[in-house]
């Protein structure tokens, strides 16, 4: 199998791994960063990409390289590049499959202190209107930061982030002082998360649903034990996708993969 992987996720890294182990493959993986490169040429992956690609970019590579089927492993919130890969493999009549982490179960979790919403703008305004005080932790990645610093005050906002060149910059560009900067070295403990509640002093905390992959059972009670509000964005719907086309875990994408092959 030549498999095209739009990664990125620490779900493409075992996809990486599991298919090595069990297939004979070739896998060229792409990411928007060097750091996601490097972590997916260490879990196996034969090539990787570290750039984002334009769809006519991924079409020609596709087709040149003579690739078989496109797997799909991005964060579940990067809703455009999904779109875009769901019209490529149409486009191109190539099997295709979405890797989607199933959405966090909270069944026995207090969900009191969490706030919805659908979007970072709305996010933002709910911050302004009800939670004037105290500080903000950024639980949701460098390139949501600028949707919530238009209603937030910069000097109460600390953002988790990889320190990568690119999100360093970011934070520059938007005026966040070095020392509100949390460095992020994969999921957090819920007492990490409690350490920086406190350390920080915040009254509300920003996450995306992201999965328990995410971390985001330990953000909760973390949240729940420091009497913190969570404002947490809803995965955006994908009306391209086509439910068919999704799996969760490896056991579905392996049924899916002999279905194709």
């Amino acid at each position: 199998m030549k498999i095209f992987l739009l990664g990125g996720t620490k779900d493409s890294i075992n996809i990486i791994q599991h298919i090595k182990k069990n297939y004979e493959s070739y896998i060229l993986t792409t990411t928007t960063t060097e750091y996601g490169a490097k972590l997916a040429m260490e879990g196996g992956s034969d090539e990787t990409i570290a750039r984002p690609l334009p769809k006519d970019e991924i079409i020609e590579i596709i087709k040149e390289k003579g690739f078989d089927i496109l797997i799909d492993a991005t964060h579940p919130f990067a809703s455009h590049i999904t779109q875009t890969s769901t019209g490529i493999a149409h486009e191109l009549k190539m099997p295709y499959i979405r890797f989607e982490r199933p959405t966090t179960n909270l069944e026995n979790i207090e969900t009191s202190h969490i706030h919805y919403v659908t979007s970072f703008d709305e996010a933002g305004k709910l911050i302004k209107s009800e939670f004037p005080n105290g500080n903000v932790l950024h639980f949701a990645g460098a390139n949501t930061m600028e949707e919530i610093l238009k209603y937030v005050s910069v000097d109460r906002f600390y953002p988790r982030i990889l320190k990568v060149e690119s999100s360093i910059k970011k934070c520059e560009k938007l005026g966040i002082d070095p020392s509100h900067i949390i460095p992020m070295k994969g999921a957090a403990s819920i007492e990490e998360n409690i350490d920086l509640m406190e350390k920080y002093d915040a009254s509300v905390m920003i996450t995306k649903e992201s999965g328990e992959v995410g971390g985001v059972i330990e953000k909760i009670e973390a949240a729940n034990k420091s009497n913190v509000a969570v404002v947490m964005i809803q995965r955006p719907e994908i009306d391209e996708l086509n439910k068919n086309d999704i799996v969760s875990n490896l056991d579905e994408l392996d049924i899916k993969l002999k279905s194709f092959f």
